[in-house]
């Protein structure tokens, strides 16, 4: 597919649709036609975005889907449960889906039910999603896709950093722990106490310790990377007091002495361009993959022991979110999958 996509954009007002308006609008093969927002609409969008001042006369829609039917692609930044009312009827016209929410990650729908509080209404479709984590899937699964579930921030960080190790089956898979820090805008726009600056700054805390909505798209495609075996991940969210960032730092008890790590990781991702991996003994911070599709990873062995740490960094809204969800649409549409996605990381 090539020539100018028709983009429709639902949810544009959260922190996900915000970055997807800000790295589409410089896409060479990309016009918004639509931004759709309940709350906001009949508003102009750059009144909502002043930086897009300039680079765009659209306003906030109610979302329709006659409306978003018009549109080549359509990306879902919507909280989980909205996206699968009407990805069926886009499908149906024609339309080729991103979505952003978890909506078609997991391939149980009774598990999802179970984990999002909701019955899934299209469970006919989770099968047809392709879930969209190039390094994992593969560029051609996504290529072809009509219907590309984007992971969650957690699991990207996370599956990246674990995927060289479950590959090369010298790690027992039963005993992995990820430990990781997120920034606030993970938990998006609502006003929640928890997460007003008076109660986050000079703070540190873990959530979700009994169970992470995270946890079952992690364990499922941990399951997948490693050809099946049992899979036990001890998961532990943490909330820091940084707008943007995930830093996972994930322990993995090795079963074999004879890979060298370093060599190992730096082999699994050396044709990865969003993949980077840092210097025996190096450690990545949060501020070098800021507003950038960058995941940038360290593998560590202390003291020459039998545990494996791995530190694993990425900007939740790009990465994450946003990023990921257009390097899968530059790869839906056969062009170069870092296109539009090349920014380098403002310092400080």
């Amino acid at each position: 597919m090539t020539g100018t996509q028709r983009i429709g954009i639902v949810g544009g007002t959260g922190y996900a649709g915000a970055e997807l308006l800000r790295l589409l609008s410089h896409h060479p093969q990309a016009e918004i036609t639509v931004v759709t927002s309940r709350g906001e609409a009949g508003t102009p969008v750059a009144s909502a975005y002043p930086q897009l001042d300039g680079l765009t006369d659209l306003v906030f829609e109610a979302p329709s889907v006659e409306t978003l039917s018009r549109c080549d692609v359509v990306f879902f930044a919507t909280p989980h449960a909205a996206a699968m009312h009407d990805v069926p009827a886009l499908l149906a016209a024609g339309v080729r889906v991103i979505d952003l929410s978890a909506d078609f990650r997991l391939r149980d729908p009774a598990l999802w039910a179970r984990w999002y509080n909701a019955e899934h209404v299209a469970p006919e479709l989770i099968e047809r999603a392709v879930y969209g984590l190039p390094e994992l899937t593969g560029r051609a699964a996504i290529a072809n896709a009509d219907l590309v579930a984007c992971p969650g921030c957690y699991p990207t960080a996370v599956l990246l950093g674990f995927m060289p190790l479950l590959k090369a089956g010298i790690v027992d898979t039963e005993r992995l722990i990820a430990d990781a820090k997120t920034g606030v805008s993970g938990a998006g726009k609502s006003l929640k106490p928890g997460f007003l600056y008076a109660e986050m700054a000079d703070s540190f805390k873990a959530y979700g310790v009994a169970g992470h909505r995270h946890l079952p798209e992690i364990e499922q495609m941990l399951g997948q990377m490693s050809a099946d075996k049992p899979i036990g991940l001890t998961f532990v969210p943490h909330l820091v007091p940084m707008i943007r960032g995930i830093h996972a730092t994930l322990y993995g008890q090795l079963t074999s002495n004879e890979h060298d790590l370093q060599a190992l990781y730096e082999n699994a991702y050396a044709d990865e361009p969003f993949v980077s991996v840092l210097a025996a003994g190096q450690t990545p911070e949060t501020r070098h993959v800021r507003a950038t599709n960058q995941c940038r990873i360290a593998v560590h062995r202390p003291q020459d022991g039998a545990q494996a740490v791995v530190l694993s960094t990425i900007d939740n809204l790009v990465k994450g979110a946003a990023g990921q969800a257009v390097q899968n649409f530059n790869l839906m549409i056969g062009i170069d999958e870092t296109t539009a996605l090349t920014q380098i990381a403002p310092i400080p």
